[in-house]
Parts: C-alpha cells; structure tokens; sequence
C-alpha cells in the first residue's frame, strides 16, 4: 500500500472578508494535492476548508478526502454546528468541539497550508509550528499571512518548515516536496530499517 502524505488545509469557515481571488485560491490548492496524490484533510467545515476539498474532488482519482469534525456525531454536524459533508469521503466525528478538532486535524497530517483565516485558522498555524511539520502560507488580499508574519518575527525562535506564496500551485508543489524530504531522511537514517535491509 502507497504511504501517501496527508496535507491539511485550514482557513475560515465564512470567506466574505477575504477578497475576490479567494474561493478560486482555494480551489487550486485543493486540485493540486489531487494532482500530486496527496491525501486532503480539513476541519470538515464550511468556506476555505470546503472550497478546497471542492477542488481537490474534482480531480479524477483524488485518492481521499478526510473531514475531522468537532462534533461528535453526524446529526451533531449537521443540526448544531450547520456543517457540511459535502465533497469529504470520510468524516471523523472527534466530539472534541473545535479546540480539539484543530490538535486532531493537525497532528494527524504531514503538513498545513494556511489560507485567509481568523483565531481558529491561528490556532492551527501554532499546533502546526510547535509540532514542527511543514507550513504553507498562501498569501493574498487577506490578512492572514501578514499576521503569521509578526507572530513568526515576534517569536523569538526560527523555523525553516514554513514557506509563503501567493501561487496556490507552487505552495502545494513546495510543501509536496518538504515532506518528501523529511520522509526520505527519515528512512536513510532509521537504524532498524538499516538493520532490517542489512540481513536482506
């Protein structure tokens, strides 16, 4: 079976304040996960989520779509929270509100790209950064990156696995290719693996 990556993609569930390019942006990050064979996870929500797992279906053999939703049931999903399940292939029901949505989400992929978004999208970028895996910034008429910026600057630490660009496209191919790297020294410097090719 192929060890597909997972990519996350986060951003707010409503998209009225983040400008005309949005709903297309997002779209394009869905498509090219698709393309690239990467299996998409979002927060199973409404707006940037959705708009990108729209793109990512339309994409013939998009490998699998991933909803992790804070409710803990479908009826919850759908009747308290007004969720949708639309263009998800599976739906987890964590039931860990959306807090614990965001850890589960995050920390069950091998990168996050982060589109226009508020506090809950912030909230994913600082899981994402202290669990050190890979962050695509995509960049826009929004806020959003320009946050990420000053909070990054005003950090007091470095860290080279985030990534900023405005190309949907290019995001995507870069943070493809980060986690490809990171698997790839993985294995080179796993010493059981090593032990295990040795006695082939």
């Amino acid at each position: 079976m192929k060890d597909r990556i997972t990519i996350s993609i986060s951003g707010a569930a409503e998209v009225a304040h983040c400008g005309p390019s949005v709903v297309q942006k997002a779209i394009e990050l869905g498509r090219e996960c698709a393309r690239l064979g990467a299996q998409l996870a979002t927060g199973a929500t409404s707006g940037f989520p959705a708009y990108a797992a729209k793109g990512y279906k339309e994409v013939s053999g998009a490998p699998l779509s991933i909803g992790l939703s804070p409710a803990s049931t479908k009826k919850e999903h759908l009747e308290i929270y007004l969720l949708p399940i639309e263009h998800m292939d599976v739906v987890v029901y964590t039931g860990f509100g959306f807090p614990g949505r965001d850890l589960m989400l995050v920390r069950s992929s091998d990168a996050v790209i982060i589109g226009c978004g508020r506090i809950g999208t912030i909230h994913e970028f600082t899981v994402a950064w202290e669990s050190e895996i890979p962050i695509g910034i995509l960049q826009g008429e929004w806020p959003t990156d320009e946050v990420i910026e000053n909070i990054i600057k005003n950090s007091n630490r470095t860290n080279p696995l985030v990534v900023f660009d405005s190309d949907p496209v290019s995001l995507v191919n870069k943070i493809y290719k980060m986690v490809q790297d990171r698997k790839e020294k993985v294995l080179d410097y796993n010493p059981m693996l090593t032990n295990i090719k040795a006695k082939d």
